[in-house]
């Protein structure tokens, strides 16, 4: 049976650029496509029958971050693929915020946009890897220009508090007390500028200390 999609961008030439693109792949049936995103939700309320909605980030009325949003919390299952004529760094860390399941540039190949189709229909993440750069180099800039290199040993800590390792297996695992591992998480917040356990998480990923998407897998 045939995946069923949404399209939904202000631009009718691109909407017309990816219909084009799907009718040569017989596993895609676009069921609607629109410059409206409120229609996406009354279509969704009415059928609630579509694997993946396509979706631009910069629109009138509703951008793409707020129809994430709503599509996410009364339709969790649905796949999201936002596509910009803009590679935001910051845009990363909201659209995963959002549980967005990819990212495209509308500059992209015909080859990547299937392969992020593909790729989330299959039940992984696709983030371009033009985004992820741009966002790893706009934090290394950041980090270099107020933070002080972390030691091996923080990073050893910094990596298994990423992984959800307790004080107590840390502590075994690299043979120091307790006491020494929270003086290290203290040390981290403060190093990182991270407020909680998910702060520290977010900078092990960029510093690619654990998957950059692990819920992916």
């Amino acid at each position: 049976m045939p995946h069923k999609i949404i399209i939904v961008d202000d631009h009718k030439m691109f909407i017309d650029g990816l219909v084009s693109i799907f009718e040569d792949v017989p596993a895609i049936d676009i069921v609607l496509k629109t410059n409206n995103p409120k229609m996406v939700l009354q279509f969704l309320r009415y059928t609630n029958n579509v694997d993946l909605i396509i979706s631009d980030i910069s629109m009138p009325e509703m951008d793409g971050v707020a129809l994430s949003t709503s599509i996410k919390k009364e339709f969790p299952l649905v796949k999201i693929l936002m596509v910009s004529m803009h590679n935001n760094p910051n845009m990363f860390h909201q659209l995963k915020q959002n549980e967005v399941n990819g990212y495209v540039p509308k500059n992209a190949s015909k080859a990547e946009l299937l392969e992020a189709v593909n790729t989330i229909l299959s039940g992984k993440n696709y983030f371009s890897d033009t985004l992820l750069k741009d966002y790893k180099e706009s934090f290394f800039t950041v980090q270099e220009s107020k933070q002080t290199p972390l030691r091996p040993r923080e990073l050893q800590v910094l990596e298994l508090i990423a992984r959800e390792y307790t004080t107590k297996e840390i502590a075994d695992k690299l043979s120091i007390s307790k006491h020494t591992v929270e003086t290290y998480r203290k040390n981290l917040l403060l190093k990182l500028d991270a407020k909680n356990l998910a702060g520290l998480t977010k900078h092990a990923i960029y510093l690619g200390l654990i998957d950059i998407d692990p819920i992916s897998e």
